[in-house]
C-alpha cells in the first residue's frame, strides 16, 4: 500500500509531466528559449543565434508550426522573438496571429536568424539562444527538459546558472517507480485525486476531431476511416482506435493551432497514451472510474519508462506511449497486475527498435502502428499469452524487461541516431 507521501509525490510528478502543449515540443521549446532571451534583452533582437543538440535539430526540421502553414525552425524562432511569451511554456506561441506570421517571414528574409549544431558534449535535449540588440546580448539555455532553463545572462550579469546542480536536483526530485507501484497507484488512489487526468481526454479527443474536418499532413485518419478501410477492417473498436490516434497526430504535426496533452515532453506520447484508452473505454461503455484509472495507469506507466529512457533518443516515443495505453486497455478488458505485466512484455518484444527520424506528419503512421500493437498485446495478455524470458530481450522480471528496452534506446542506438541525422541533413 502506498503511503500518503508517496501518493502526493506521484500526483505532483504527473502534474509536471502531463501538460498542455501547442505544436511539436522541440521547435516550441526552441521558441520558448528565444522568447526568454528576448525578454531578458528587453527589445526585439536584431539577430538571434541558436545552437541545438542533434536530437532537437532532428525533431524540429520537418514539422509544421501551429497557425503558420510553414515547416521547421526559422518561423518558430522568428515567432518566439516577435510574440512568444515564456510564461506560457509549451504554449509559448499561442498569441501568434496571421499578422505575426507575416512579420516572421520578413524577419527570416532579413537574415536575422542563425541555426547551428551544438558542438561538444551536451544533453540530448539542449537549446542555447543568444539574442543581440544595440550592443547588448542576452543568453538563455534550456537543457534536460523542454522547459528547464539552466542558464540566463544579460550582458555580463549572470541571472541563473544551474548547470552543475540540474542533474543532482533532477535525481533528488525523481519519484522511484516500478510497474507494481504504478499499477497500485492507479488502482487504489482515491478517485477524486486522479480525475484531473481527464483533461488529457478532452484536449486530445478535440485535436483528433479537428483533423477529421480538415486536411492535415498525410490525413491518415481519413484513410483509416474511409470506404477502403471499412472493406479491409470493418467498422470496429480497433479501426476507431487507429483513426482517432492518427487524427490527433495529423493535426498536431500538420501545424493545427490546437493544444494537445503531452506526456514527458512529447505531444505524440500524450496522444498515444490517451486516445487508444479513451476510444476503447467509450466503445465498451466503461464507467467513469474505469476511464480515470485506465488513463492514469497509461500515463504514469509512460512516465515511469521515460525515466530511464530519457527525454529524447533514437527510439520512437510511440513505443513507450503505446506500452502505456496497452496497460490501460488491458485493465479495461478486466486485467489485473499480472495481465498488465504480460501486455508490457508483449509490447517490448514487438516494437523495440522503431527509430525516431524526427517529428513530421508521417509520425501518424508510427502512432497508428503503436496503437495497433497496444490492442494486440492487451488481447494476448488477457489470454495469458506472453513472450517468454527465453526470447530476445524479455526477462522474467517486467521491470528488467523495461530497463532492457530503455538501455537499447538510450545507449545502444546512439550510432543509429547519428546516422539518422546525417541522412536527414544531407538529402539532395
Amino acid at each position: 500500500m502506498l503511503s500518503l507521501e508517496e501518493r502526493r509525490a506521484i500526483i505532483e510528478l504527473v502534474h509536471r509531466e502531463v501538460v498542455p502543449a501547442m505544436g511539436c515540443t522541440e521547435p516550441v521549446a526552441v521558441a520558448l528559449c528565444v522568447a526568454k532571451a528576448k525578454e531578458l534583452l528587453g527589445e526585439l533582437p536584431e539577430r538571434v543565434v541558436v545552437r541545438l543538440s542533434a536530437n532537437i535539430l532532428k525533431n524540429a526540421m520537418g514539422v509544421g508550426i501551429p497557425g503558420t502553414g510553414m515547416i521547421g525552425l526559422p518561423i518558430a524562432i522568428a515567432l518566439g522573438a516577435l510574440v512568444g511569451r515564456s510564461e506560457y511554456e509549451l504554449e509559448v506561441l499561442k498569441d501568434s496571429t496571421a499578422e505575426a506570421v507575416e512579420r516572421g517571414k520578413q524577419y527570416i528574409d532579413q537574415k536575422r536568424i542563425s541555426i547551428e549544431l551544438k558542438q561538444g558534449n551536451c544533453d540530448k535535449l539542449h537549446i542555447e539562444c543568444e539574442a543581440h540588440w544595440g550592443g547588448h546580448r542576452a543568453e538563455a539555455v534550456i537543457s534536460g527538459g523542454h522547459t528547464a532553463f539552466v542558464y540566463l545572462k544579460r550582458d555580463e550579469e549572470v541571472l541563473l546558472d544551474s548547470f552543475s546542480q540540474s542533474a543532482a536536483a533532477e535525481a533528488a526530485g525523481e519519484v522511484e517507480l516500478s510497474v507494481r507501484k504504478v499499477f497500485d497507484f492507479a488502482m487504489t488512489t482515491p478517485l477524486e485525486e486522479l480525475e484531473f487526468i481527464l483533461e488529457a481526454r478532452e484536449l486530445n479527443k478535440a485535436a483528433a476531431e479537428s483533423a477529421f474536418k480538415a486536411d492535415y499532413g498525410l490525413s491518415l485518419c481519413k484513410t483509416l476511416s474511409g470506404e477502403r478501410e471499412r472493406q479491409v477492417m470493418g467498422e470496429s473498436i480497433f479501426s476507431r482506435i487507429l483513426s482517432y490516434t492518427a487524427a490527433a497526430c495529423d493535426a498536431r504535426m500538420g501545424g493545427a493551432k490546437i493544444p494537445v496533452m503531452s506526456n514527458s515532453g512529447s505531444g505524440n506520447q500524450g496522444i498515444t497514451a490517451t486516445l487508444p484508452v479513451v476510444v476503447y473505454a467509450e466503445e465498451v461503455g466503461a464507467s467513469h472510474e474505469q476511464m480515470v484509472r485506465a488513463l492514469m495507469l497509461s500515463h504514469l506507466m509512460v512516465i515511469y519508462i521515460k525515466q530511464s529512457l530519457g527525454r529524447l533518443s533514437a527510439l520512437c516515443g510511440c513505443v513507450v506511449a503505446a506500452s502505456g495505453s496497452s496497460c490501460g486497455i488491458t485493465y479495461l478488458m478486466g486485467g489485473g497486475y499480472d495481465e498488465v505485466a504480460m501486455a508490457l512484455k508483449n509490447m517490448i518484444a514487438n516494437l523495440t527498435g522503431m527509430i525516431c527520424d524526427g517529428a513530421k506528419p508521417s509520425c501518424a503512421l508510427k502512432l497508428a502502428s503503436g496503437a495497433s500493437t497496444a490492442v494486440l498485446s492487451a488481447m494476448m495478455a488477457m489470454e495469458h499469452r506472453c513472450v517468454s524470458k527465453l526470447e530476445g530481450i524479455i526477462d522474467e522480471d517486467v521491470d528488467k524487461s523495461i530497463r532492457n528496452l530503455t538501455s537499447i534506446g538510450r545507449d545502444g542506438m546512439n550510432e543509429t541516431d547519428r546516422m539518422i541525422l546525417d541522412i536527414m541533413t544531407h538529402k539532395g
